[in-house]
C-alpha cells in the first residue's frame, strides 16, 4: 500500500474536485485568450500589453497559473504513486515537482505582476 506522504489530509475526491475545477478554470482561460487572439489580428506590444494591465486580466491570468501547478500537482502525484513503487525515488521525484512548481508560480507572479 502507498502511504500518504507527500498527500496528507487529502482524499481522491478533493483530487477529482481539484482536477475539475482546474480543469475548467484553465478552458476558460484558453477559450478568452484564442478568441482574444482571432478577433484581433493585428496584435501588437501596445495591445498586448494594455490587455494584461487590466487588474482583471492579471487576476485571471493568476488563477490560470496557479490553476495549472494543482492540476499538475495532483496528475503528477496519481502518476508517482502508480508507477514509482520504491518511497525514495518516488519521494524524490515528488520532491522534484514541488520544487519545480514552485520555482514556476513564483516567476509566474513575478512576470504578471510585475514584482
Amino acid at each position: 500500500m502507498v502511504i500518504n506522504i507527500l498527500n496528507p489530509g487529502r482524499n481522491g475526491v478533493a483530487d477529482w474536485m481539484i482536477q475539475r475545477a482546474s480543469a475548467v478554470i484553465l478552458g476558460l482561460y484558453t477559450i478568452f485568450m484564442v478568441a482574444y487572439l482571432l478577433f484581433n489580428p493585428d496584435l501588437d506590444y501596445a495591445a498586448w500589453s494594455g490587455l494584461f494591465s487590466h487588474i482583471w486580466m492579471k487576476v485571471f491570468t493568476l488563477l490560470a497559473l496557479l490553476s495549472v501547478a494543482a492540476h499538475a500537482w495532483v496528475g503528477l502525484w496519481i502518476v508517482a504513486t502508480d508507477y514509482i513503487k520504491p518511497a525514495a525515488i518516488r519521494f524524490g521525484a515528488l520532491l522534484f515537482v514541488i520544487l519545480a512548481l514552485f520555482v514556476f508560480v513564483v516567476w509566474g507572479v513575478q512576470v504578471i505582476w510585475g514584482v
